[in-house]
């Protein structure tokens, strides 16, 4: 689709302003939320922003030239128009149910705020509640004195300067337990719909059950057991506990025995496998799993001073990276725990590098139930569930998807051991010579990279496939910058050596 080779260089152009005054100066339409819903992979949203009328054709393109960031806005516009001639309609749109439920906690829609920074005091939370997130994980609390390290965020960007991954060696709330109970007290009476969970860490099982009790009498919905904070000053806590079986069940033992509301354990990353962790939870009382937390990692070093990002004093630590970087490694964990039967049938509430809805989609398809994102509401805002929602919707009635119940663990059947793939034929890549511009991408991919199964004619540069050397590795495609290659070629059976 059009979309599909362009949101890489014209859309990532768009820095997603504030007040933005591309749409003060376009007295048709809103371009600045037409271009994020473009951004966060909501096309067919997108077209049904536009006015019925090519308002562009005689305009004089103003919106454009104060932007600040010389975004090609006109030309955005009438390749959605190209893509979507007449405004999108779609019907069964108003029939589609985002509703859910975790642990039998009603959600209005499966997008929560992870327990961070993000959703740590009232006015944040409740301004994020006004925009449509359906609950929020609250930053831990605990009672522990908590000082934090100046700065703790660091980045790594793609080419085009966009955020890939984040690190953070950020710890727990820094408000006083009262405070945060406060907290709770006002969010249930001004948002009685919205769901709480309290993310929670104690340092032995006298404070986890004191701290289930206190915030249960405090209002949460759902108590989440923080076992996975990589971050902590505080030895034998977070991760810590994470990766111990035995602690993890005994500390939600100490949890159960505070409180009567549905107990979700956080897990950790930082292990081989998650799933001996998961199941000592379940054991020990919890109704369901929420993962992942942050990785551990070590980024950006500074190779004239030597130093590693984020540097406080000269010295770094190992901290959490988070950020789309993780999601692949995140729906790992994900399909893992749905398919293991002692933990099958129990909440699995997803997160680790969601930013768009098909993120979302996608966490749900291998087996969870609700839905966390922080990192990327820290670089965009809570105004991302416009199309978290938006985007959904439009998903699930195209396909007459009415709940999304339908959709949990609809992908893990599709995922085998390594034994069970079928490995005796080859499906050829198939060359679509009108998009191909001749870089010779796929060439230099082969010959280095693959199995020297493509030739390059000089003067029409173009490649040719040798077939008896192809293997089917579809790797010309992946490389492939006009989508000119692609994996949708024959299966043959394989030649005998």
């Amino acid at each position: 689709m059009y979309y599909s080779n362009m949101k890489s260089v014209d859309i990532s152009k768009c820095i997603l302003c504030h007040d933005a005054v591309c749409t003060k100066a376009c007295p048709a339409m809103d371009p600045a939320r037409i271009i994020r819903a473009l951004r966060f992979d909501n096309a067919a949203g997108a077209s049904m922003m536009l006015p019925k009328e090519d308002v562009c054709l005689h305009c004089d393109g103003k919106c454009q030239n104060v932007c600040p960031a010389e975004v090609p806005i006109q030309k955005l516009m009438s390749g959605l128009r190209k893509e979507f001639p007449e405004q999108k309609e779609v019907p069964g749109l108003d029939d589609v149910d985002l509703s859910c439920d975790i642990c039998g906690v009603k959600l209005e829609n499966p997008f929560m705020l992870s327990s961070s920074v993000v959703a740590s005091n009232y006015e944040m939370t409740a301004r994020a509640f006004e925009m449509g997130w359906s609950g929020a994980a609250f930053k831990t609390i605990c009672l522990m004195d908590i000082r934090e390290a100046s700065p703790r965020f660091s980045t790594v960007k793609t080419g085009e300067g966009s955020f890939y991954g984040f690190k953070n060696i950020e710890q727990l709330s820094d408000y006083e337990l009262e405070e945060n109970l406060n907290f709770f007290r006002e969010l249930k009476k001004n948002y009685p719909s919205k769901v709480i969970l309290a993310s929670i860490m104690g340092r032995n099982e006298e404070e986890w059950t004191y701290l289930a009790k206190v915030v249960t009498e405090a209002g949460a919905d759902v108590i989440e057991c923080n076992f996975s904070c990589p971050n902590m000053e505080a030895k034998n806590t977070g991760v810590d506990v994470g990766q111990d079986p035995e602690t993890v069940k005994r500390y939600v033992q100490a949890v159960r025995r505070g409180t009567n509301i549905p107990i979700l354990a956080k897990m950790t990353p930082n292990v081989a496998d998650m799933r001996p962790a998961a199941r000592a939870a379940i054991e020990g009382g919890a109704d369901g799993i929420a993962a992942i937390n942050t990785i551990k990692s070590i980024i950006n070093v500074d190779l004239d001073t030597f130093t590693t990002a984020p540097t406080v004093n000269g010295k770094s630590m190992v901290g959490g990276y988070s950020g789309v970087a993780v999601k692949p490694i995140a729906l790992r964990f994900i399909s893992d725990m749905y398919k293991d039967p002692a933990i099958r049938g129990h909440h699995i509430s997803g997160m680790g590098g969601i930013e768009t809805w098909r993120d979302g989609m996608e966490f749900i398809a291998l087996g969870s139930g609700s839905l966390q994102v922080t990192t990327a509401v820290m670089l965009y805002g809570y105004r991302i569930i416009d199309d978290l929602l938006l985007g959904t919707k439009i998903y699930m009635a195209e396909n007459g998807v009415k709940s999304i119940s339908e959709l949990i663990g609809r992908a893990v059947d599709g995922i085998v051991e390594n034994d069970e793939i079928e490995r005796d034929t080859i499906v050829y890549p198939k060359f679509y010579r009108d998009h191909c511009v001749g870089c010779g991408r796929c060439y230099i991919a082969c010959r280095d990279g693959g199995h020297q199964a493509l030739s390059f004619d000089e003067e029409t540069h173009r490649p040719t496939l040798i077939p008896d050397k192809c293997v089917g590795c579809h790797l010309c495609a992946l490389v492939c910058p006009e989508h000119a290659i692609r994996g949708d070629g024959k299966r043959m059976g394989k030649k005998k050596k």
